[in-house]
């Protein structure tokens, strides 16, 4: 689906690996070698491409690499047992039972209770074009979530600053430091020392207990004006949308509550004060709010901020594999969706289980690798499965991966392991 990410509009499609599947799927119609689905061969039971063309098979894998979506393990979130929570869910005070409140009276204390921990990011970033260089900033919103100065907004907002200050209102400001990075759920963590007096806590909520319907309540800093409240009704829920380095974000929450250019990291609130989203993308063709905006459920957030501020970063499972959907080569194949191995990570955990990524045999030609079709039963048709099934697992758990190889299907046993430095980033 298209979408649009702090108001700039893109395509969430894999141009990169379309592309490459095109020239991999150029090469297999050469000279493919089928089998049946029940394993007989009728040629032979291995697909193969001349050895020539391993330097152009190479070449496509390298710019997997760089820059597909299939980011596959770096995906998953190996999400281990919180032993204590970087966050607050007590109820914030002076908010009274929206039930018994009106509309406008429930506006007013939410806004009243919630704004004074909404910070006012703003980032520098120096640019190195030789032709424009200089100083560029960005401004952005966040929650301040716990006492110690702990804010949390979106990656997007921070992504390549070099300098981040945050205010509250009026002309005071405090420098901030990064604490943690998500590219993949499109979150981070920045911190500021400010005087506990002045950090007011914006409560976390459950995104599970979403109805559509629903009121809430946006606040942050659209277009540089602090502090601005819009309301609206949450108008759909787990809508899949996709992070900047196109990792797809299951779940999030769709509201027509007015959110712009500078919303982004600010609180989607619901009317007990409570943050039940972080505000992200709006899909518009103009880069204005057209009444469709997007936020990452908060619960994304209860999961990862321990981790972003204990490491840093989301330590999460890994296959180690260099992957491709199947269903983009657009050949003949004995299965029509699947992941295809390009390429295992060495001492990853598909090499120890014996996954095989291309391969040569004897005479110097290419043999197409595994095609992952299932995980725990689960059926994988394309990377976005992958994503979703390897996002409930954990580090140092065994999943029964289902395989075709050689005309048949097979379950290998595989033991997840964390990503490897120098290994895939997938």
């Amino acid at each position: 689906m298209p979408t649009l990410s702090s108001g700039i509009f893109y395509q969430s499609d894999s141009r990169a690996d379309a592309h490459n599947c095109a020239m991999l799927r150029g090469h297999l119609n050469k000279r493919l070698l089928v089998t049946n689905f029940d394993g007989e061969r009728q040629v032979e039971n291995m697909y193969r491409i001349t050895a020539r063309q391993i330097l152009l098979i190479a070449f496509t894998s390298a710019l997997i690499a760089a820059g597909t979506v299939f980011f596959v393990e770096r995906y998953s979130d190996g999400w281990q047992p919180r032993s204590g929570a970087s966050y607050s869910e007590t109820a914030p005070t002076g908010i009274s039972n929206p039930a018994l409140a009106t509309d406008e009276q429930n506006n007013i204390e939410v806004y009243k209770a919630i704004s004074p921990g909404v910070a006012f990011i703003t980032s520098t970033s120096i640019s190195s074009d030789f032709f424009d260089p200089g100083e560029r900033t960005g401004s952005g919103s966040g929650s301040v979530i716990d006492e110690g100065g702990h804010i949390l907004t979106n990656y997007h907002v921070i992504a390549g600053a070099q300098r981040l200050t945050v205010s509250f209102g009026g002309d005071k400001s405090y420098p901030a430091r990064k604490i943690g990075e998500d590219p993949d759920t499109d979150l981070a963590v920045i911190k500021i020392d400010a005087p506990r007096g002045e950090l007011n806590v914006v409560p976390f909520g459950d995104s599970e207990r979403l109805v559509v319907g629903q009121k809430v309540l946006a606040i942050g800093n659209p277009f540089g004006f602090a502090r601005t409240l819009t309301t609206g009704v949450i108008s759909g829920l787990q809508r899949p949308i996709r992070a900047r380095n196109n990792r797809l974000i299951e779940g999030a929450i769709q509201t027509d509550a007015s959110i712009n250019p500078g919303n982004s990291g600010g609180p989607l609130l619901d009317s007990s004060g409570r943050m039940i989203g972080i505000n992200s993308q709006i899909l518009s063709p103009a880069g204005g709010s057209v009444g469709v905006g997007f936020a990452v459920p908060v619960n994304i957030a209860k999961r990862i901020v321990p981790q972003l501020i204990k490491n840093g970063a989301v330590v999460r499972p890994k296959l180690g594999i260099l992957p491709f959907n199947v269903s983009n080569l657009q050949v003949r194949l004995p299965v029509s969706e699947g992941v295809g191995i390009y390429q295992v990570s060495p001492n990853g955990a598909a090499e120890a289980a014996g996954l095989r990524g291309l391969a040569r045999d004897q005479t110097g030609e290419v043999i197409l690798g595994d095609i992952i079709t299932a995980i725990d039963g689960e059926r994988v048709n394309n990377g976005d499965d992958l994503f979703r099934i390897l996002d409930r697992r954990q580090i140092g758990e065994t999943v029964q991966v289902e395989i075709f190889r050689d005309g048949q299907r097979t379950n290998v046993p595989v033991r997840l392991l964390p990503e490897r430095r120098g290994g895939f980033r997938r």
